[in-house]
């Protein structure tokens, strides 16, 4: 009876268009926090923009968005009560069930992992195995687990180097490979002057990887409290989303706005690549249909693959941890 409630709720708050009053915006509004797992960039334009626009306030909801970034974590805000609603990968939620602090994922933004490992091919890094004995510079976790397996998938063992927050020591030749996200730190590399066809590239997402990254998560109690609210804050960041692909010089806008009120440099380009990029990985069969969709084979693989590293105990029930909005 709950979830069928919830998903008629659901239905009703997906027809609200963006540019319609509803009748949540005649009742005072209710204040939440949410938490992206890092600074106010393009990676997460659907949501200022469904802040700046109004949308939030549309669907009844006054939201402060808390920006993450070095220190602040957003699994952790979540986990202490700190932020209502949390932006956390797919590994970090199923690991936090885990450990005993019961989340759901509400939506599953990203549908297609962005992490890869970047070489330089004159380096005669052509394929994995070439990758054996070199150094690497990897982040830490959940960055660690995807390329651990891909590891071990071809018998190759690395000399790992502690990567920091940016691809230097890859552009100084201190290391043969280097970690990056495709929509990110990957157009740094192209940026510093290598060409596309100069590099040697591995997507993991290609090599059955496919580890979902970025969703929306709540608490347990949050959602079975306060449902309504859940699925307006989830109905309200599909429509930024969607807007924010309809009107890419408008989410630009408001995302250069954001990245300037933290003092963080960067440019247009940038966050145009990927703004782009992002859309390529949250609609990556540009269907609208996808967006949010957690897939039982996605979350099974990756549950499956923390559960043989030794990362968890026990996989979760599926159709416990994730809930309507993110459904099949």
């Amino acid at each position: 009876m709950f979830k069928k409630t919830a998903l008629i709720l659901l239905v009703s708050l997906l027809f609200w268009f963006p540019g319609r009053q509803n009748p949540a915006a005649a009742q005072p509004l209710t204040k939440v926090t949410f938490m992206p797992l890092w600074v106010p960039q393009a990676q997460f334009a659907g949501y200022y923009v469904a802040l700046e626009t109004g949308i939030y306030k549309k669907y009844g909801l006054d939201v402060k968005i808390i920006s993450g970034g070095p220190g602040r974590s957003s699994t952790t805000y979540l986990k202490n009560r700190k932020a209502d609603f949390a932006s956390l990968w797919l590994v970090n939620g199923i690991t936090l069930c885990d450990q005993g602090t019961a989340v759901v994922n509400l939506a599953q933004i990203v549908q297609r992992s962005a992490l890869m490992l970047v070489a330089r091919k004159n380096s005669g890094i052509l394929k994995p195995e070439d990758i054996n004995g070199r150094k690497v510079s990897l982040w830490g976790p959940p960055f660690t687990i995807q390329p651990e397996i891909f590891f071990q998938q071809y018998n190759i063992k690395v000399i790992p180097i502690h990567q920091s927050y940016s691809v230097n020591l890859f552009l100084r030749h201190a290391v043969s490979v280097t970690s990056a996200m495709w929509y990110n730190e990957y157009h740094t590399i192209l940026n510093a002057g290598i060409n596309p066809d100069e590099l040697t590239t591995f997507f993991f997402a290609d090599h059955n990887l496919n580890f979902p990254e970025d969703g929306i998560y709540t608490r347990r109690e949050t959602w079975e409290e306060h449902p309504d609210r859940c699925l307006a804050f989830v109905a309200a960041s599909f429509a930024g989303w969607k807007k924010a692909f309809a009107e890419p010089d408008l989410a630009l806008d408001i995302t250069m706005r954001n990245l300037r009120k933290e003092h963080i440099i960067t440019n247009r380009v940038h966050q145009k690549w990927m703004l782009e990029h992002m859309r390529k990985i949250i609609l990556p069969h540009n269907d609208p249909e996808e967006l949010g969709r957690l897939k039982r084979e996605d979350f099974l693989r990756v549950a499956g693959a923390l559960k043989e590293l030794g990362l968890i105990k026990k996989i979760p029930d599926f159709t416990s941890f994730r809930q309507p909005p993110a459904g099949e």
